[in-house]
C-alpha cells in the first residue's frame, strides 16, 4: 500500500509497522493542519454550517488504527472457509433465527413494500454489525479525515467525508455520536456516508433517519438500497455447483455469463448431484478456493450483493447465511482445498515472483486483485497446472521452489 509522505512520516512516528502501539504524544505531520483547513473551506463552500464544521472537524486528527486496519481486510486475505466459518456458525444462526422471529411484522411490512426477504437483511445484519453487537467505536469524520489525507484513495474519501458533514447538518445525528468502522461505515447495516444520502429512510416516521438506533430506519433503508440496486424477488442469489470433470476453469469467472442451459451442457449440475433447473437465468461459476474448493453458480441477484460489498467471499457468506435461515443445507463440497492463509507478506512475495517471470501481477501490494489473479492464471497455464488463477499457499510455494537462482 502506498502512503502520502506526511502519512508515512505520521506512522513511522507511531512506530507502525505491523501492530499499533498505544502512543498519545504521536506528532501531526506538518502539512496537515493546511489540508484540513482547506476542507473546512470547501465544507463551508459546499453549504455546510460552520457550527457542523466546528464540531465535527475542530481537534481532529489523522487515525493510525484506521491505516492499520486498511491494510488487513479479512474479505481479501482470508481462505473462503476460514472467512465462512467464523460468519456462518452455530451461534449466528440461533440467533438470527430467533430475531426473524422477534421482528417478524417489520420484517413482513419491508418485504411488503420492498420485495426483499426477511431472511437476507438478516443476514446482512448478522455479517455487518453481529446484529447490532458491534456497531463500530471509531469517530467517522475522524476516519474519514485519515482516509481523504491518505493520497491512496483520496478523492473517493474527501466526498465521503462531505456526505458525511451533510447527516450531521440535517441533524440526523450528534456528531459525538457518528461512530463507525475505520472506513466510515455506519450504523447497524453499516452504510457509508453517500449510501446513507442516497438510500436511508425514517421508517418508524419521528423525521430522523437513524440507522444506529431505530431497527425500522435501519432495516427500511437497507432493503430500500437493495431494491435500488435491483434485487429481484423470487429469484436466488446462486447455488453450490458439482462440476463435470475436465471442466475448463478458465470458464470460472465473474464476468463469465451463460444461459443455465448452456452451463447444463456442459456437465454442471447441482452440488447434490441433481439437474440444474431449466429457467431463463444467466450465471457465472465461482471458485473462492481454487479448483479444489467449493464451486458456485452465481445468478444477477448475487450481483446486488457485490453492490452492497465488492468482496466474493462476503457475497457468498450473505447468501449462504440467508439461506441457511430460510432451512436450506451447509455447502456439500470443497472442504479438502488447501485452507492455509496467505499473510500481506507472502502475498507481496507472491507479487514479486509473478512479475520476475514476466507475468503481469500489478504493482506488489499484498492484495490479490484482478492482475494478479490473471497473472497467477497465465503462469498456470504455462506450467501445465489447472489454471484457476487462486492464490493459495501451494501457488506460492511452487513459484519459490522454481525461483531462479
Amino acid at each position: 500500500m502506498k502512503f502520502s509522505p506526511p502519512l508515512r512520516a505520521f506512522l513511522v512516528a507511531l512506530g507502525l509497522a505491523c501492530v499499533l502501539p498505544a502512543r498519545a504524544d504521536v506528532p501531526i505531520p506538518p502539512d496537515f493542519p493546511a489540508w484540513l483547513d482547506q476542507v473546512r473551506a470547501e465544507a463551508a463552500a459546499r453549504g455546510i454550517s460552520r457550527a457542523t464544521i466546528d464540531a465535527a472537524l475542530t481537534g481532529v486528527e489523522p487515525v493510525a488504527r484506521v491505516i492499520e486496519l486498511d491494510q488487513r481486510q479479512p474479505e481479501f486475505i482470508d481462505t473462503f472457509w476460514n472467512y465462512l466459518d467464523r460468519r456462518v456458525n452455530p451461534r449466528r444462526l440461533a440467533q438470527g433465527e430467533r430475531l426473524l422471529r422477534e421482528h417478524a411484522a417489520l420484517l413482513r411490512e419491508i418485504q411488503h413494500r420492498h420485495g426483499i426477504p426477511p431472511t437476507l437483511l438478516i443476514a446482512f445484519w448478522g455479517l455487518e454489525t453481529d446484529f447490532g453487537g458491534y456497531l463500530g467505536d471509531i469517530p467517522v469524520p475522524a476516519a474519514l479525515v485519515t482516509l481523504a489525507y491518505d493520497h491512496r484513495r483520496a478523492a473517493f474519501f474527501r466526498e465521503e467525508l462531505f456526505e458525511a458533514l451533510r447527516i450531521l447538518d440535517e441533524g440526523h445525528i450528534a456528531p459525538a455520536d457518528m461512530k463507525g468502522s475505520w472506513a466510515g461505515a455506519m450504523g447497524q447495516m453499516q452504510f457509508m456516508p453517500s449510501t446513507f444520502r442516497r438510500h436511508a429512510i425514517d421508517g418508524d416516521g419521528d423525521g430522523r433517519k437513524d440507522i444506529w438506533n431505530s431497527l425500522p430506519d435501519a432495516f427500511h433503508s437497507a432493503a430500500n438500497y437493495l431494491r435500488q440496486a435491483g434485487w429481484r424477488p423470487g429469484e436466488l442469489w446462486g447455488r453450490e455447483v458439482r462440476l463435470p470433470p475436465g471442466f475448463d476453469w478458465e470458464e470460472a469467472r465473474l464476468a463469465n455469463r451463460k444461459p443455465l442451459s448452456a452451463w447444463a451442457a456442459m456437465g454442471v449440475r447441482r452440488a447434490d448431484g441433481q439437474p440444474l433447473p431449466k429457467v431463463d437465468l444467466d450465471g457465472a461459476i465461482l471458485l473462492p478456493q481454487g479448483q479444489a474448493g467449493p464451486a458456485f453458480l452465481v445468478y444477477r441477484n448475487f450481483d446486488v450483493i457485490m453492490a452492497w460489498n465488492r468482496s466474493i467471499h462476503y457475497a457468498l457468506a450473505v447468501g449462504h447465511l440467508a439461506d441457511r435461515l430460510a432451512g436450506k443445507p451447509a455447502f456439500l463440497l470443497g472442504r479438502a482445498a488447501d485452507n492455509r492463509r496467505l499473510s500481506r507478506e507472502q502475498l507481496l512475495t507472491m507479487q514479486q515472483e509473478l512479475n520476475a517471470r514476466g507475468f503481469d501481477a500489478g504493482e506488489p501490494d499484498g492484495i490479490p486483485g484482478t492482475r494478479t489473479r490473471a497473472a497467477i492464471r497465465a503462469w498456470q497455464k504455462l506450467s501445465g497446472l489447472p489454471a484457476d488463477g487462486h492464490p493459495s499457499v501451494s501457488v506460492l510455494e511452487r513459484l519459490t521452489a522454481t525461483s531462479s537462482p
